[in-house]
């Protein structure tokens, strides 16, 4: 793989393209971005070698997709129509049925892999391209058995040279189970900020009193919306169940409260400590 190219130079994309360069020394990145002041930073950190467009993806022997999901089921299809017929190209988005849906007859399907990358930060643009964000990370990988076995190995020996460690799923488990551990994760911090910014209209008393916990939590909500919305709005059943079990548990603990029933809330507190046992095993 000697010509790559970036759609999209944020930090998903950028961060990969950092990552491959430091292996791959002769290869060269070529950057796509519908955001012309993106390809000039791009360029100017040295993110990526050369400015490029669709019309020269024939040229590819990789192309890697980072840009909204809904942009990228949108251009996936002209994206395979333009690749050779020995070009791969993987995309990074959160949600995977719609994607995989859109391409399930594309002459060329064989030449697509669907992953997820889980990594990331709440910054976007090419400065918050990282190396080593993939470290010790999980690419989810949907249909592989739908991409050539060729193909297959080159990407998945890419992912493995960057510390990803892989694991396969189906598209529908992918956006349930996606739906839990992410999705939910930045609209609760969405509404909280908001109702953060709603409730204390003067900005200095939430300065002066957020501590670590505030800013962690509410972390994802700079999040961007451009990105998030679409997520959103393709895994809109799975995402609406969340935020039923979600709104649930928070009018539970409410009634509680109401009650004065803290023995109840200590124990609810104490049954999701055993959370800490999970996460102690992400690195």
């Amino acid at each position: 793989m000697k010509n790559i190219y970036m759609i999209g130079i944020g930090l998903i994309g950028g961060s990969f393209a950092i990552d491959i360069k430091k292996n791959n020394p002769e290869v060269i990145i070529h950057g796509i971005d519908a955001n012309e002041s993106h390809l000039d930073e791009a360029l100017k950190l040295g993110v990526i070698e050369e400015k490029a467009t669709l019309d020269d993806l024939e040229n590819a022997d990789l192309v890697i997709i980072s840009i909204p999901v809904d942009a990228t089921v949108k251009l996936l299809p002209i994206i395979l129509d333009k690749i050779s017929d020995n070009g791969l190209v993987v995309d990074t988005g959160s949600t995977k049925e719609a994607i995989c849906k859109v391409v399930e007859h594309h002459p060329k399907r064989r030449n697509f892999l669907a992953a997820h990358p889980i990594a990331g930060t709440e910054n976007s643009g090419p400065k918050s391209a990282i190396f080593g964000l993939y470290v010790g990370k999980t690419n989810i990988i949907c249909e592989v058995e739908k991409t050539t076995f060729k193909l297959q190995e080159k990407a998945l020996k890419l992912f493995s040279d960057i510390g990803m460690r892989i694991r396969y799923m189906d598209p529908v488990s992918h956006d349930k189970h996606i739906a839990y551990v992410s999705h939910l994760s930045h609209i609760s911090a969405f509404m909280l900020g908001k109702t953060v910014i709603d409730k204390e209209r003067n900005e200095r008393d939430i300065f002066d009193m957020a501590g670590s916990g505030f800013a962690s939590t509410v972390r994802l909500a700079k999040s961007s919306p451009a990105m998030w919305t679409p997520i959103f709005e393709q895994n809109k059943t799975n995402v609406i169940e969340t935020l039923e079990e979600y709104i649930n548990n928070l009018q539970r603990f409410k009634e509680l409260m109401e009650q004065d029933n803290f023995s109840e809330i200590f124990n609810e507190m104490e049954n999701t400590n055993y959370i800490k046992q999970i996460l102690n095993g992400i690195k």
